[in-house]
């Protein structure tokens, strides 16, 4: 992909701050920020600031400092415009150059949380200032309520401003799947990002006493390798409680017999995986196999443990118990077996990327991409493997704050390359083009190696280099979001919160959601009668193109587009079709069906994913 690596952008990133002294934030090579920039970095930070980190501020709440003291802000602002660093590593693991998605990117950078959490109202002061300060795109990894209506949501509220500034936002889906309906941050001027795998694997392997070999993920790696066996400890056994000690709690495990032994913790229990490696490391342990929730299926942590140990998914994990219990003396050894490159399964949709449809508007279809959000590396302000000689520091997390900074990496691509495209627009040429195959060239899989379904990808997996060159793209008009929001049945005082005027909907000609101008479709309710939705498409491609239609029905569904062929003379050229839904089965329980429909040119394919509940 042509891009410039995102030179002359902007990205704001609201999050836990930054570390500036970081190699990843270095300026060598950078431009100084474009004129229009009227940011700032707070005077006790001046000096920090340069070419790449362009503007650093606090607002949270008596905290005056954007330095980050958490991590996630780092790793995220790198991950999306982090420059080039030699030898980055975890524990010599995942070692290579490290860059950000749009290197070249200018980053301005809103720290609103902490290790604690963020205030509402901080988010919103931020995404004012960054609007202000003139940001073209707006990376929010941060949780945006499952059902929360739009007009009581701080960052929907903040987007819709940012939207209409021409500043595209991007957010994350959330961490709450792989359940049904969990997906935040979806009021349809948002990119709302789901996460995947990528193909890179840091193994790690637990041998037990009867030579059955399990497969983990571990960013441990020791100095030397040894095979030698342990005694096998459950934390969770004759625990007498059931949400510390199981869990490996730090204070919980206090029995002595653990000193010399590899312990089993459960995943969860709100303790993050190196914590657990940490509270067995002091309680004597020399080892841990942490084992997943039954609803990761394959999704596993490659942590920076302080300890040999690595993660499991529950079916091994049952197997492992299993054999504890037919021995009296279990023993195991775990191995490390480095960087593996070209898992063909990749991507997998992640078991935490929380899943449509959108309580707040079933008719909108979310999330809208999904992109690398599961073991990434990315800057991080201290040393995970306790190595002093460096600030090129890194750290392998995962999360859908992961992979929000990748789109918001690939917006800032297509904004360096198209910077006349609206936010719409962007987001239109990232949906239409997205991958709907794994490296196998198979249906995308989810955590339980089925065929994902269209509320886990969305339009799929991002293409960055195919997003380039959409051919077509649906551009939403900003003007539209008010009949869509009259139409949600919000009052006209719950409009006008959101929309910042007064707004009186009853003069507004109100619309059905899937009426918006948006690059895929959500029918959240088809029974008898067919229903027809018009969309608009603008002519990026070539000047004269022609492009055909071509439908994969949902199950009991006919889908009629009409005209069946779109022909341009110039760009910029907008053309209009009707879609029309009937569904053809009689059956009266609410099923939920999917398919797609493209419109093909000899260049270029242009693909709408359909969902459609039929009632």
């Amino acid at each position: 992909m042509d891009s410039n690596y995102g030179k002359g952008v902007i990205i704001g990133v609201i999050d836990t701050g930054i570390l500036p002294d970081h190699p990843s934030f270095s300026d060598i090579g950078m431009p100084p920020p474009p004129a229009k920039w009227k940011g700032v970095c707070e005077s006790n930070f001046t000096n920090k600031c340069n070419n790449k980190l362009i503007g650093a501020r606090s607002y949270q709440l008596g905290n005056g400092s954007p330095i980050d003291d958490d991590g996630h802000g780092t790793h995220t602002a790198s991950t999306a415009a982090g420059a080039f660093v030699n030898g980055a590593n975890v524990f010599g693991s995942a070692n290579g150059t490290a860059a950000g998605v749009a290197p070249f990117a200018h980053i301005a950078v809103y720290k609103v949380c902490n290790s604690d959490g963020c205030a509402d109202t901080d988010v919103l002061a931020a995404m004012d200032a960054a609007i202000d300060d003139g940001v073209d795109i707006l990376s929010i990894s941060l949780g945006g309520g499952r059902s929360s209506d739009f007009h009581s949501n701080p960052i929907a509220l903040g987007a819709y401003s940012a939207t209409e500034r021409g500043i595209l936002v991007s957010c994350s889906a959330g961490n709450n799947g792989p359940f049904s309906g969990s997906v935040g941050n979806a009021a349809p001027w948002i990119l709302t990002v789901g996460a995947s795998t990528h193909d890179r694997k840091l193994k790690a392997t637990v041998k037990i006493g009867n030579g059955e070999e399990f497969e983990g993920e571990s960013a441990y790696q020791p100095k030397i390798s040894n095979s030698t066996f342990f005694t096998l400890f459950d934390a969770g056994r004759n625990a007498s409680d059931e949400f510390e000690t199981p869990y490996c709690r730090p204070g919980s495990l206090t029995d002595p017999a653990i000193r010399g032994n590899i312990v089993i913790c459960l995943a969860g229990g709100g303790v993050p995986g190196v914590d657990k490696g940490q509270a067995v490391k002091d309680a004597g342990g020399v080892g841990m196999i942490i084992i997943n929730r039954s609803y990761y299926g394959v999704t596993k942590s490659a942590d920076a443990h302080v300890l040999p140990a690595l993660d499991i998914s529950d079916a091994d994990g049952t197997k492992i118990l299993a054999y504890m219990n037919s021995t009296s003396n279990p023993v195991a050894t775990i191995t490390f077996q480095g960087t593996i490159i070209g898992d063909e399964n990749a991507p997998i949709v992640a078991a935490f990327s929380s899943r449509g449809p959108s309580r707040a508007s079933p008719g909108i279809l979310k999330p809208d991409i999904i992109g690398p959000g599961v073991n990434i590396l990315a800057a991080w302000p201290t040393s995970v493997d306790d190595n002093k000689n460096t600030k090129s520091t890194f750290n392998i997390i995962s999360g859908t704050s992961m992979s929000c900074p990748h789109l918001s990496g690939v917006a800032s691509l297509l904004k360096s390359t198209h910077p006349d495209w609206s936010p719409a627009a962007i987001k239109s040429a990232i949906m239409t083009t997205a991958d709907t195959l794994n490296l196998a060239n198979s249906p995308i899989l989810n955590e339980r190696l089925l065929p994902a379904d269209i509320y886990a990808i969305g339009a799929g997996h991002v293409n960055p280099s195919r997003a380039n060159d959409p051919g077509l793209i649906y551009d939403t008009p900003f003007e539209d979001y008010v009949p869509y929001l009259c139409g949600l049945k919000y009052t006209n005082r719950q409009v006008s919160n959101l929309l910042q005027r007064k707004v009186n909907c009853s003069e507004v000609k109100s619309i059905p959601e899937a009426q918006l101008n948006y690059p895929s479709f959500s029918i959240s309710g088809l029974g008898s009668t067919p229903q027809t939705y018009t969309r608009t498409v603008t002519n990026v491609g070539d000047a004269t193109s022609s492009y055909k239609v071509e439908v994969a029905s949902p199950k009991g569904v006919v889908v009629e587009v009409e005209p069946s062929e779109l022909n341009f003379s110039e760009l910029n050229q907008k053309l209009t079709y009707q879609v029309t839904f009937s569904k053809t089965t009689n059956s009266s329980n609410p099923e939920v069906v999917e398919g797609f429909m493209k419109w093909t040119s000899n260049r270029h394919s242009v693909r709408s994913p359909i969902a459609l509940v039929l009632v």
